[in-house]
């Protein structure tokens, strides 16, 4: 891969940012901002904050995504700062954490700017007002990266702790704790809304599934200390950069290596970007440098290669641009080796080996195509034979062949034999159900007696002519529940033609549902439902568009009556109200709400929370998060015990009430650490202690303090 662009700067480029369709945005590591022309790279304006990052593996830096905000650590790394770009001037800072400040992020939607620090604690900062607004649960050790999910909903802190924490900003609550990484974990990116990437201080990579707290895959082949990820615009691939300079590059749909050394680059990589426009990675290294890679590079020259047919030329570049295969050309080239496939298997069924030879022809000096070619023309070798077996009758000796070589079975041959088979069966079928018959079912189906995957079938519909009666019986009544109890103890039920036009009404049904719910009918949608809530194939699917619509009524008609409570409660079990314009109103309420009672909880003020939360004291779904607002300003009340050296029998006094409100969780063993440090004498010990948990608290547990 060569570069089509490159710039040399004075400093390491730490931060790039696409603004805009023009402009480009990058932060050295004396955080000099400057902002460039896409296409000249001529610096356009810009300024120096004079920060100084000698250590910038972690994101010292971040950009709001208008670009009127910027975060930078110090350069003594004791504090975390909030700029207005416009106007140069602090407009906020963290300096709460004990020891240094490893990382900053700003949430997508430009809300807060996070400091997160080697104490394992994250502070967010309103950036409207500069304000310190909450702090995250805390990690045992130093927070290495801080990602946000592109709706920034939720965002996910990777510690050295082994771990990484998941927040929900919407609602202000963790969600999962996700626990598989043997070491430390260094950085981590939002693939999708719902897939989450991180790679560990041994290599080791991992993509969860952020809604269920799971491992979906392991990423295979880092061989390097990865210090840079992104990923492309439209999610298909993964670009991790390492110390070695190396570019790996990953697909997201299978999450395969497609290249452990994509790009090689002599100097540690110390940003990575994407250009979406332009399909453009940009790259910054150790050594000043900053390079534009095109990553579908040579497409142009596939399309020039197409018109003239050289596919294995095409396929070599594909080998060194392995992207390639993801573009249109190389699509197109793989529909016409489909074609070549089928027209030569054609040539081969009409022993018309020659005239198969010739339409490979195009495809030879491709390796891997020359393999399927061979072992294609071998595989036919024995088709005479299988067509003669069928031209004599001699049908189980046909279908013995056909299963030793597969591939017959894609001929016009074996697809006129199973089409016979089925006529057979339909009238053996209907010869079976009348005692009379069954003579004349068996003398149809006699061809077929040998064939394995026949005979089972045909032993069935023999010895049980009643349970096709029933079958019939049970359709003309509609008991389609009982009609799939059937079919779920006789499979061989699905070989008649019945069970296909009870499908193809199920589908219809289907249809009929969607449209009725797009008119917003949602009373003939759900007595449609209820007649598909019969059909197994589609049981969950009509009892949760059921539920959804019963849910709808009920929101909208507490909605209406001004039940807030109702309304809350029903919002929390549904994402498709979540999203509709009255749910992102309601949420929008409580979230304002939840930001001013954040402004009681840091300063571990209990009764202002309660205050401005007072509203929502009774809406049970609103519960867990109300413990997490609670439970911050109490941490905050015994971490602010310590530093005022009180008593160790008061402090000793709130550990033990927070345990029993809350139970213990990964903040109570931190600030236990903590504590045992301040007071080596106490004897005090968490596992004694009678436990609550955060789904079991409720408001009447609200205290003014809890040390008392």
């Amino acid at each position: 891969m060569n570069p089509f662009k490159k710039k040399n700067l004075a400093k390491p480029i730490i931060l790039i940012k696409i603004l805009d369709e023009d402009k480009l945005l990058i932060v050295d590591s004396q955080t000099t901002i400057m902002y460039l022309n896409k296409d000249t790279l001529d610096v356009l304006g810009g300024f120096k904050a004079n920060m100084i990052h000698e250590r910038y593996k972690n994101s010292v830096v971040a950009f709001s995504q208008d670009g009127e905000y910027f975060a930078s650590i110090s350069s003594d790394a004791k504090e975390a700062r909030l700029f207005h770009t416009k106007t140069k001037k602090a407009i906020g800072k963290v300096n709460r954490h004990q020891g240094e400040v490893s990382c900053v992020g700003i949430d997508p939607n430009n809300t807060y700017m996070f400091s997160c620090g080697e104490d394992g604690k994250t502070f967010a900062i309103d950036i409207k007002n500069g304000k310190l607004a909450f702090t995250l649960p805390m990690h045992l050790d130093a927070v290495n990266d801080i990602s946000f999910s592109d709706d920034g909903q939720t965002l996910a802190t990777a510690s050295y702790d082994k771990n990484i924490s998941l927040f929900h900003l919407i609602s202000m609550t963790p969600s999962h704790k996700l626990r598989a990484h043997a070491a430390p974990v260094t950085k981590s990116l939002f693939l999708t809304n719902n897939r989450l990437f991180t790679v560990d201080k041994d290599s080791k990579g991992i993509i969860w599934d952020v809604k269920y707290g799971r491992t979906v895959a392991r990423i295979e082949g880092i061989h390097d200390n990865v210090l840079q990820v992104t990923k492309s615009s439209d999610n298909l691939f993964l670009f991790l950069g390492t110390t070695l300079g190396y570019i790996l590059v990953y697909e997201l749909q299978t999450y395969k290596l497609l290249s452990k050394n994509y790009i090689k680059l002599s100097a540690a990589i110390t940003a990575l970007a994407f250009d979406e426009r332009r399909n453009t990675l940009i790259i910054a290294t150790q050594k000043n440098e900053l390079f534009f890679y095109d990553i579908y590079e040579y497409e142009e020259k596939l399309k020039e290669l197409m018109l003239k047919k050289n596919y294995d030329i095409i396929y070599k570049y594909i080998e060194k641009n392995p992207l390639l295969q993801y573009t249109k050309v190389s699509t197109q080239v793989g529909v016409i080796w489909d074609m070549t496939l089928k027209k030569a298997q054609q040539a081969l069924e009409s022993n018309e080996k020659h005239t198969a030879i010739e339409l490979f022809k195009s495809f030879k000096n491709i390796p891997d195509k020359n393999t399927i070619m061979q072992k294609l023309i071998h595989e036919y070798e024995e088709f005479e034979k299988f067509s003669t077996f069928i031209a004599q009758g001699k049908i189980p000796l046909a279908y013995a062949l056909a299963n030793m070589h597969p591939i017959y079975k894609e001929s016009q041959l074996f697809q006129n034999l199973e089409m016979n088979w089925k006529k057979s069966f339909v009238l053996a079928q209907k010869y079976s159900i009348d005692p009379k018959g069954m003579d004349k079912a068996k003398e149809l189906l006699a061809p077929y007696r040998g064939i394995s995957e026949k005979t089972k079938i045909i032993q069935e519909l023999f010895a049980q002519g009643d349970v096709y009666r029933m079958f019939k019986i049970s359709l003309g009544q509609k008991d389609f529940r009982g009609t799939f109890e059937l079919i779920k103890l006789h499979p061989f039920l699905k070989e008649f033609p019945e069970y296909t036009t009870l499908m193809n009404y199920a589908d219809i049904l289907y249809i009929n549902i969607r449209k009725f719910l797009d008119e917003n009918e949602t009373h003939a949608a759900i007595k449609l439902l209820r007649v598909l809530a019969d059909f197994s194939d589609f049981e969950e699917v009509a009892k949760d568009l059921i539920e959804e619509i019963e849910a709808k009524q009920k929101f909208f008609a507490a909605l209406k009556d001004e039940d807030r409570e109702l309304a809350y409660n029903i919002l929390a079990t549904s994402e498709d109200l979540q999203n509709t314009q009255e749910g992102l109103a309601l949420q929008k309420q409580y979230t304002n709400d939840l930001s001013l009672a954040n402004a009681y909880a840091v300063e571990g003020n209990a009764l202002g929370v309660r205050d401005v939360l007072s509203a929502y004291m009774n809406i049970s779904s609103k519960f867990i998060s109300l413990a997490t607002m609670f439970g911050w300003s109490y941490m905050v009340q015994l971490e602010q015990a310590v530093q005022q050296k009180r008593d160790q029998q008061i402090i000793e006094n709130g550990i033990k009430n927070y345990i029993l409100c809350f139970g213990v969780q990964d903040q109570i063993e931190s600030f236990y650490a903590t504590f045992k440090k301040q007071y080596p004498q106490s004897k005090l010990t968490l596992d004694m202690q009678t436990k609550g948990s955060m789904k079991m608290w409720r408001p009447s547990m609200i205290v003014p303090s809890i040390l008392e």
